[in-house]
């Protein structure tokens, strides 16, 4: 059962994710129908990084998921060899 700081963590993740996936999802389906000229257009980035961030976030995800599973197998084989 999780205890109460769990679920405080965890709701506020959840909280986070739903900020970003609504302000990703107003810049790249909602923006580009409100005219240019528009000032909601000074709350958000240029374009080019509505690419650029999740792409660079999901290399990023991709470097510490490689680095995890590399340490994992180092740590396994050493614990092998000292078994042996």
């Amino acid at each position: 059962m999780a205890t109460g700081t769990d679920q405080v963590v965890g709701l506020g993740l959840v909280v986070v994710s739903l900020i970003i996936f609504t302000y990703y999802t107003a810049w790249v389906i909602l923006l580009p129908f409100i005219d240019s000229q528009h000032v909601i257009h000074k709350y958000f980035l240029p374009r080019a990084y509505a690419v650029t961030i999740p792409l660079a976030v999901g290399l990023l995800l991709l470097l510490f998921v490689g680095m995890f599973i590399t340490y994992v197998m180092l740590k396994n084989q050493k614990v092998t060899k000292k078994a042996q």
